[in-house]
């Protein structure tokens, strides 16, 4: 194992944790949120953080040489709830606009991560997965900042 393999042993590790983290900032949001629609898009994205952790955890071990990696075919965030849902009352709003922003803020962390790890690594296979993983969390960025801009402007999730 090199030096450039420890470093890039290391960035695996600190993305596990961004991601644990996440995870449990996105199921805590999605247990005080009582909007269907923004419970709904938290647990979700919940879900995804914690995938995104598992398949890390795949990558170090066999980075590590305990095993083979697949490689990473990616997914996509799907919201099986109707698309809007009323408006909701003003410091509930507040509350929702604060985690969204807190949110959004993580995943453009998350993007910039994936992105500079993808440009660390001589290996196509591992280079293929940072990226992907930078789409999603890119997605999840675009999709947070479409729920703030229709909390702030139009008082709904949507």
């Amino acid at each position: 194992m090199t030096g450039q393999d420890l470093d890039l042993l290391d960035a695996i590790q600190i993305a596990m944790e961004a991601e644990q983290k996440a995870a449990a900032l996105y199921a805590d949001a999605a247990e005080k949120t009582r909007n269907p629609l923004g419970r709904r898009l938290f647990e979700q994205l919940a879900e995804f953080e914690r995938h995104h952790y598992d398949k890390l955890v795949d990558l170090e071990k066999s980075l590590r040489g305990k095993g083979a990696f697949a490689g990473y075919e990616g997914r996509e965030l799907s919201m099986q709830v109707p698309g809007e849902v009323g408006s909701i009352n003003e410091a509930e709003k507040m509350s929702a606009m604060a985690i969204i922003t807190m949110a959004i803020d993580i995943e453009r962390e998350a993007e910039n991560r994936y992105s500079g790890l993808a440009e660390q690594t001589t290996d196509p296979t591992v280079e293929s997965m940072f990226k992907q993983l930078a789409e999603e969390e890119h997605s999840h960025y675009l999709i947070l900042s479409d729920a703030y801009w229709s909390l702030n402007n139009r008082g709904v999730w949507a």
